[in-house]
């Protein structure tokens, strides 16, 4: 796709698609404001409706992102916020994708890859590096640098191989002594046995890379790991960086992800995967039947979406339903700003119980950004980011109209 493709640019070409982002979920909310963040990025870049969706522990699920879309445009791409092809990328996400097909007649469903080996990736690792370097005050051009890239590991060998993929690449054109690919569990070589086995090359630096997205307990992990190998060698300065975070050049990677799904030329890594050939040690992983049965008891497994230790249940229907219309007059006069700032309000509420989606014209052009509140039939016209804390504190919390923004009422 074209780098210089911006909002404004293509706000007329895309108002019948959108994007559906995919972070995995977590218990710790500011990683999934992480993903929502790059969600509103995205969609600032390519000009097209971007919302995010999760596999498990956070909301909204797959099935309700795709459902609040559905009724605002006829395309939609699903892109995984995943770093590597695993489980959740062959299994989960397809499966999902496969039921909202088959329950949104009409809705084209686009099913992206993840992130993967990309340039900008390689790039945006360097970086991560070269920070290291600066705080430890090392140059690899004059000193020697080791460098370790520690990724989550996994039980996939797919993406563990890629692990060490992305480590050969970092390595190859720059001046590190060498680049070890290591993790932080699940997988060998774990992180602290690498640290140990790199000491032996008694290089002047070890730069340990966290090749992860979220500033989580894992990275803090790493970071442990990196502090306890500086005390035990005296003769080694050794520190670790910083996760990917929500870097600019992962838009870079999302939006090829994106245009590669809308184009039909997705390429996953099928020759070596252990559900689709049979590979040393995975011989009993391998069959679609398997594949598709993980994917169903996950999917179950992490039904509940607001108490994580309650055993698994489906969602009730939610008491209101609000619908901002996203299409291109009311986009133009902040209305993504607003559907994400009621998003959040709604989530910091405890007494409202409303989903809040896109909606495509609601025939008010000029008065908006338009808001719309069901089964409550009240419309609010020009809403602002400021008013969207307003509707929630007041009518999505209380029943209190807010009188002064209402455009009319059904």
């Amino acid at each position: 796709m074209s780098r210089s493709t911006t909002g404004s640019d293509a706000a007329g070409a895309f108002d019948d698609e959108a994007v559906l982002l995919v972070g995995h979920g977590s218990r710790r909310e500011k990683s999934n404001e992480q993903v929502r963040d790059l969600a509103v990025a995205l969609e600032e870049r390519l000009g097209v409706p971007v919302d995010a969706g999760f596999l498990e522990l956070a909301e909204p699920a797959i099935p309700e992102a795709i459902a609040g879309l559905a009724g605002a445009v006829s395309e939609v791409t699903v892109v995984p916020l995943s770093l590597f092809a695993a489980s959740h990328v062959k299994n989960d996400v397809p499966l999902a994708v496969q039921q909202a097909r088959a329950e949104h007649d009409g809705l084209t469903v686009n099913n992206g890859a993840h992130l993967g080996i990309h340039p900008a990736i390689v790039d945006l690792l360097d970086d991560r590096a070269a920070a290291v370097e600066a705080e430890l005050g090392v140059d690899r051009t004059e000193d020697d640098v080791l460098a370790v890239v520690c990724a989550r590991g996994s039980s996939d060998p797919d993406a563990n191989g890629d692990v060490h993929k992305l480590a050969r690449l970092l390595d190859e054109g720059r001046d590190f002594a060498r680049v070890e690919a290591s993790f932080i569990g699940v997988t060998e070589p774990v992180l602290d046995e690498s640290l140990h086995g790199v000491a032996k090359h008694r290089p002047d630096a070890v730069v340990v890379i966290p090749y992860m997205l979220g500033d989580g307990v894992l990275t803090q992990r790493i970071r442990d790991s990196a502090d306890e190998f500086d005390d035990e060698y005296p003769y080694v300065d050794a520190a670790a960086g910083d996760p990917l975070g929500t870097d600019s050049r992962l838009l870079d990677v999302l939006g090829d992800r994106w245009q590669e799904a809308r184009s039909g030329s997705v390429e996953m890594s099928c020759d070596t995967c252990k559900y689709k050939v049979e590979l040393d040690g995975y011989e009993e992983d391998v069959g679609g039947a398997r594949a598709m049965l993980r994917a169903l008891t996950h999917q179950e497994t992490h039904a509940d979406r607001e108490d994580v230790a309650d055993d698994p249940h489906v969602h009730d229907a939610p008491e209101k339903h609000v619908a901002v219309c996203t299409n291109q007059t009311c986009a133009a006069d902040g209305a993504p700003a607003v559907l994400e700032r009621l998003r959040q309000a709604v989530r910091d509420s405890e007494e409202c119980d409303a989903r809040v989606t896109r909606s495509s014209c609601l025939g008010r052009c000029g008065e908006g950004p338009m808001v719309a509140v069901y089964p409550d039939g009240v419309w609010y016209g020009d809403a602002d980011e400021d008013d969207a804390d307003r509707i929630v504190s007041s009518h999505l919390d209380r029943d209190r109209i807010v009188s002064d923004l209402v455009d009319q009422t059904l």
